[in-house]
């Protein structure tokens, strides 16, 4: 019985340890800055403009203008709230502001 009882407190004591592990937080680190290329050098439409955003990070991406040679988008990046231009013939970030909500 007593052989019983140290076995139980050992893996108690053991399952503790791993269960008691901190986790850590993953921060997003987004480099991403006026005359970023993000496609290469190659032109892009709205959509892969919006879709090259979320691969970096941007989330709730809304277009506010796709015509002309500039796409201009809304979109959160962690908890600011930033509008992106993009060349539409490059891929290049030409302007980047954050904005007030």
């Amino acid at each position: 019985m007593r052989n019983f009882l140290v076995a139980k407190l050992c893996l108690t004591l053991i399952l503790m340890t791993f269960a008691s592990q901190p986790a850590f937080a993953q921060s997003v680190n987004v480099d991403i800055r006026i005359g970023t290329s993000l496609n290469n050098g190659r032109s892009i439409t709205c959509s892969q403009g919006e879709r090259l955003l979320r691969l970096r990070g941007f989330r709730d991406i809304r277009r506010v203008d796709c015509r002309g040679r500039f796409y201009l988008y809304r979109a959160n990046l962690g908890i600011r709230r930033f509008e992106v231009a993009l060349n539409s013939r490059d891929g290049r970030v030409v302007d980047m502001r954050r904005i007030r909500r």
